[in-house]
């Protein structure tokens, strides 16, 4: 009979701190993570979402595998020899129920396993876990910043490609697409995308999918985004959206264009301007208050 005890299915084991000298470790940090993993009940979530069929030469379980990249993430690991290495250390091992280290093997098979099919359950796992977040945050009005962040690789990594790189040019990369919940400081969502895509590059279908997650007590929204974002496929959605936005444009010769202009005077209006300018056409309508 195959033995199970060391299956991680519900909690992660909590490990209680000494300071004998033995069984020292660099990563005692993680002993609290565990507790809060324990009290979201994210292993039993991992081990739901990614089940592990086990037969006598299985020696680590799907939600084992992921939880330890997890957990070197978390502590500065990102290279798969490197998460290997740190799987060996006394307290991660008893965290995760491993009788030993996880092999290079074994993290590089499962993730090729997962595939492009288990990224987007991971994905849309914790767009589901923020959107319960952001509900039992009883907020009802909230800003979303979108933004994209360039993140250099070395060799040629699936996926990477050359792109625009301020920091390593002509360096291969990705180029994520984010979004933010302002008030909680939340990354709400977040695509994967190669390093050669352009700033606002799928923004319309990613909002889709951030729109279908907002929980129903959020009433209202407020978009923002720097200049890459600037398109008119966007403004469109965002009105159908019926959202605020604020989205950055760099208009060359701004101040001589507006001295150029023709300006009436709002009766009655102190102080007040106000220009309306369609960046497709280049046609400005314009009132001020000249007293």
């Amino acid at each position: 009979m195959k033995n199970t005890k060391k299956k991680l299915i519900n909690q992660s084991l909590v490990v209680k701190s000494s300071f004998t000298g033995s069984n020292i470790t660099k990563y005692s940090g993680l002993n609290t993570v565990a507790k809060y993993m324990n009290r979201k009940n994210i292993v039993k979530i991992f081990g739901k979402s990614f089940p592990t069929v086990w037969y006598n030469a299985t020696k680590f379980g799907v939600n084992q595998i992921l939880l330890a990249i997890t957990l070197s993430l978390i502590s500065g690991i990102s290279r798969i020899y490197k998460i290997a290495a740190f799987s060996g250390d006394g307290l991660v091992k008893a965290l995760l129920k491993l009788d030993k280290a996880i092999n290079e093997n074994a993290i590089s098979v499962t993730l090729k396993n997962l595939g492009q099919s288990g990224a987007h359950k991971l994905q849309m796992l914790l767009l589901s876990k923020n959107a319960r977040w952001l509900h039992e945050s009883g907020l009802e009005s909230i800003m979303l910043d979108a933004d994209s962040a360039v993140k250099s690789v070395c060799g040629n990594q699936e996926g990477a490609a050359k792109g625009f790189n301020m920091t390593k040019k002509k360096a291969k990369s990705y180029h994520p697409l984010l979004v933010f919940v302002g008030e909680m400081k939340l990354l709400y969502h977040t695509w994967f995308r190669t390093g050669s895509a352009y700033t606002a590059n799928g923004i319309v279908d990613f909002l889709k999918e951030v729109k279908s997650s907002l929980p129903k007590n959020i009433e209202k929204v407020f978009f923002r985004a720097d200049s890459g974002f600037f398109s008119g496929g966007l403004f469109d959605l965002l009105e159908s959206f019926n959202w605020d936005y604020l989205v950055k444009v760099k208009l060359k010769n701004l101040e001589k264009l507006l001295q150029l202009q023709t300006w009436l005077e709002i009766k009655g209006k102190d102080g007040l301007s106000s220009l309306m300018f369609d960046p497709f056409t280049g046609n400005i309508d314009h009132s001020i208050d000249n007293q």
